[in-house]
């Protein structure tokens, strides 16, 4: 048998304010504030190589899943979307853990950006970790991509917020002036906790843990509300770094 081993080399990379894999949405668009940035690497960062992308809406990104340990994978999975207990094939599921680690996703694309020797992609909602490699942009083509009457299974419909999400009054302060700079933070930080990024055997359970996000420069801690399964509450924001 022949070699067919392929080595591949990022692109590009993508900038987004999801600094781990526990707060980044399990699709684009759950989250719409959750915006991103392709940024293309020498020697591909050259206006030639995006001419003519302007005129597509959307993009399909292929990544690597590059937080997820290597040669661990199984040829089942338990996809969150069926509670995190049911197994199906792995190659019926958009699992991070994969024989190979490669995702694809669909994005807007909003604006192309070519200045100072560098070639931005500026897109819409994301589901992507900072800094993960890009090794491939293609455009989206509607005719040929999308199917009205397409079947999909566990994933037919759009999932709905899974939780109710509250500020302290402190943490409210704290917001507006954060929005100052960030426009929309409270909103965004809202949508992401309310996707509930536990682990799914998690959901509906009431639970004393506290957990915490890392989005832009800034820890969040939130938890459970005592007695309530389905409501969070941010009680921290810590900065890490300046705006």
């Amino acid at each position: 048998m022949s070699d067919t081993s392929l080595s591949l080399h990022p692109i590009a990379i993508i900038n987004t304010p999801y600094k781990e894999k526990f707060s980044v949405p399990r699709q684009p668009n759950l989250v719409p504030d959750g915006v991103g940035t392709v940024e293309l690497l020498p020697p591909f960062n050259q206006p030639e190589a995006v001419r003519g992308l302007e005129a597509f809406s959307h993009l399909w990104l292929i990544f690597q899943f590059d937080k997820v340990p290597q040669g661990k994978w199984q040829p089942t999975v338990r996809p969150p979307r069926l509670g995190g207990n049911r197994r199906i094939g792995v190659f019926a599921s958009r699992s991070t853990h994969r024989p190979n680690p490669l995702g694809l996703s669909k994005v807007e694309l909003r604006k192309i950006e070519i200045s100072n020797g560098k070639v931005l992609l500026h897109l819409g909602s994301v589901d992507l970790v900072d800094g993960t490699p890009i090794f491939d942009i293609k455009p989206y083509i509607a005719y040929v991509d999308s199917e009205s009457q397409a079947k999909s299974s566990f994933a037919q419909e759009k999932p709905q917020a899974k939780l109710k999400v509250e500020f302290t009054p402190s943490i409210q302060n704290i917001i507006q002036k954060i929005e100052q700079k960030r426009p929309h933070f409270g909103r965004f930080l809202t949508d992401v906790i309310a996707q509930d990024p536990r682990p799914a055997y998690q959901a509906g359970k009431p639970s004393e843990r506290e957990y915490g996000i890392t989005l832009y420069e800034f820890n969040i801690r939130w938890r459970i509300r005592q007695n309530y399964a389905d409501v969070a509450e941010v009680f921290d924001i810590e900065q890490t770094g300046n705006i």
